[in-house]
């Protein structure tokens, strides 16, 4: 079951398992287009596999066709300074919600990677997922003083949007962090990858490999 609910300072895609609660809870984040039918239909899949899944509309109603990049980058430099804001209330909200048992997990995909990563260094999250993050060394410094939680990447070895170097960087910096962790990096495999309402970028392999790896991951640290 899902709904259009406020939650914190935002209005989301909330997906509830079948049953009753509670559940553990997973935020899952937008890519720079916002939040569309792709980012709804991974929260619906995490809540088929027993989360209470939420996935915030952090451009506030606004949305970006995919494949324009230019207004997707305006939304990006519109929302993105209140973004860690929201997703900090949304995680407050999420805490104290009846149907959420005090578990909580962060996804994010693009944009929503290295958010993902930056609500970490917000609260206490229980585990840290982050697919191909945007821009994600601009939190790094965050990461270094204040990650606790356990990580898993995931990235495309052909991902032209991460400078060179950016993923080794961030495998050695969680190991000096000391932080449980995996980062995989896919051959073959671009940006966006797992996006599998777009043939032009999805990679099968990699993304059923992802998924496999991702509930593994947040079955161990939320369960």
């Amino acid at each position: 079951m899902s709904e259009l609910i406020q939650l914190g300072s935002v209005k989301g895609h909330l997906a509830r398992p079948q049953g009753s609660g509670p559940w553990p809870a997973v935020i899952v984040i937008q890519e720079w287009w916002g939040l569309d039918g792709q980012t709804r239909s991974i929260a619906d899949r995490f809540a088929k596999e027993g989360y209470l899944a939420f996935a915030p509309d952090l451009y506030h109603g606004e949305l970006a066709k995919l494949g324009d990049g230019d207004t997707a980058a305006k939304l990006v430099q519109k929302y993105g300074p209140t973004a860690g804001k929201d997703l900090a209330s949304i995680f407050d909200a999420l805490k104290a919600h009846p149907d959420c048992n005090g578990k909580i997990g962060s996804v994010g995909f693009c944009f929503g990677g290295r958010m993902s990563l930056a609500l970490s260094t917000q609260r206490p999250v229980d585990a840290v997922c982050t697919f191909y993050g945007g821009g994600m060394q601009t939190v790094f410094d965050q990461l270094r003083t204040s990650l606790k939680a356990p990580v898993l990447g995931f990235f495309g070895d052909a991902d032209v949007s991460i400078p060179a170097g950016t993923i080794a960087e961030f495998e050695n910096l969680l190991g000096e962090i000391g932080v449980e962790h995996e980062v995989i990096t896919y051959p073959n495999s671009g940006h966006a990858f797992f996006r599998d309402s777009d043939p032009g970028v999805y990679v099968p392999e990699a993304a059923n490999d992802a998924w496999k790896r991702a509930k593994v991951f947040f079955k161990k640290h939320l369960n």
